[in-house]
């Protein structure tokens, strides 16, 4: 409770992140109309006109959509980053156990990914596979790799050095036990707090690529989308454009505050 109190970017971004997640949950089993439902004699109705947040250019109702979409960004997002996690640590450790000439291949082969932008992965990945969910969870997947295996690369390399990981080798364990028991424990907060981090990062990037129609398809309910459908009505109804984009700048703002707390939570030399 004390680290709360001395920590006030924390908890917010934590009461950011927890409202985000509860929206998303509630959207499975309730909104306040199907997201879907189009009622053309109600369109473009200002909050509180029609519903809490009002309707748009069919009638849907802007509440439910900016709920549903809270899931699908989050899911998509959670999905693409956890793949990312996973895939990048992996290599980042078995790189770090090897060393040599596979270090330098595996960061060059990362300096490339980094030069492609996850957002031309999916239009590169959309014109053979079609655009959809997958296509953006993979897309942003793709990115994170390099992303993590940079992070636990050297984080891991570190903790070669230390007396104990010496000691381990001399005693005869094989270097894959030694990555389990010794590196991946004491670089798993590095890669808690990244991950945070970059669900930010893959949901505001989740976004452009539903705005460019790379993402879910229509009629799913996507903070991108809406805001690519309201360019249209930006004079009419600028709510439109505004309460998804707060949706995202949230999201984005809270996940970053909330991982910026966590990497002074699991600080070692911060435990007062």
């Amino acid at each position: 409770m004390s680290f709360l109190l001395r920590r006030p970017i924390f908890s917010i971004g934590l009461v950011i992140t927890l409202t985000l997640v509860a929206i998303a949950l509630v959207s499975l089993v309730w909104t306040p109309l199907p997201p879907t439902k189009m009622q053309i004699v109600h369109r473009l109705k200002p909050p509180m006109a029609q519903g809490l947040l009002g309707t748009d250019q069919f009638g849907r109702d802007v509440a439910s959509m900016l709920m549903v979409g809270a899931w699908n960004s989050l899911s998509t997002s959670l999905l693409a980053v956890a793949i990312g996690a996973t895939l990048g640590t992996g290599v980042g450790v078995i790189v770090a156990a090897i060393r040599g000439l596979t270090e330098s291949v595996v960061m060059r082969i990362c300096d490339i990914i980094f030069a492609v932008p996850p957002i031309l992965s999916a239009m590169l990945l959309g014109a053979f596979i079609g655009s959809g969910r997958f296509t953006a969870i993979i897309a942003i997947a793709v990115f994170m790799v390099p992303v993590f295996a940079r992070l636990t690369l050297g984080a891991a390399q570190q903790i070669w050095t230390r007396d104990y990981v010496t000691a381990a080798i001399g005693m005869g364990r094989n270097r894959a036990k030694i990555t389990i028991v010794h590196v991946l424990p004491n670089i798993a907060n590095q890669i808690i707090v990244q991950v945070t981090i970059q669900l930010g990062l893959a949901i505001l990037t989740e976004a452009g690529l539903s705005f460019l129609g790379l993402g879910m398809p229509p009629p799913a309910p996507t903070w991108g989308r809406m805001l690519s459908d309201a360019q249209t009505f930006l004079g009419q109804a600028p709510w439109l454009a505004l309460l998804p984009g707060l949706a995202i700048a949230l999201a984005v703002m809270g996940l970053n505050m909330l991982g910026d707390g966590l990497r002074d939570l699991l600080d070692p030399r911060d435990q007062s």
